[in-house]
């Protein structure tokens, strides 16, 4: 079983940035590949951006592209979520999920654990 702890998130203005942190329980995190999703209401679960295991790999939604970073420290078994030019359609509340082993970018069905969720939200 892993526990996964978002934080960072909040208000910010269009333009802005947050930096978002996912803390996981598991003792062999390194043995996961994480990703970050995030769901506006009324709307479907949307992938954002995930990372294999090592952190080599990254991956990232077109809609994020460029504007979103995510990485991850093994030895602190955290993963992030830098995002910078926040937009108003960036508002959700994001998840973070992680997935042993097997492919990177799968969806999000595929994620065996889940954080709670924090709340973005970006004001015009």
């Amino acid at each position: 079983q892993v526990r996964l702890v978002e934080s960072g998130g909040g208000l910010v203005q269009a333009g802005g940035s947050l930096r978002l942190s996912c803390a996981a329980s598991a003792s062999t995190f390194s043995d996961y590949h994480m990703g970050w999703f995030r769901q506006a209401p009324g709307k479907e679960r949307d992938f954002v951006a995930a990372i294999s295991r090592s952190g080599i790999r990254t991956y990232y939604a077109d809609s994020v592209k460029g504007r979103f970073s995510i990485s991850r420290d093994n030895a602190k078994n955290t993963v992030y979520l830098q995002m910078n030019s926040l937009k108003p359609e960036d508002t959700a509340v994001y998840y973070c999920a992680a997935r042993l082993g097997g492919s990177v970018v799968v969806p999000f069905t595929e994620y065996h654990y889940w954080g709670q969720g924090t709340q973005v939200t970006v004001s015009s």
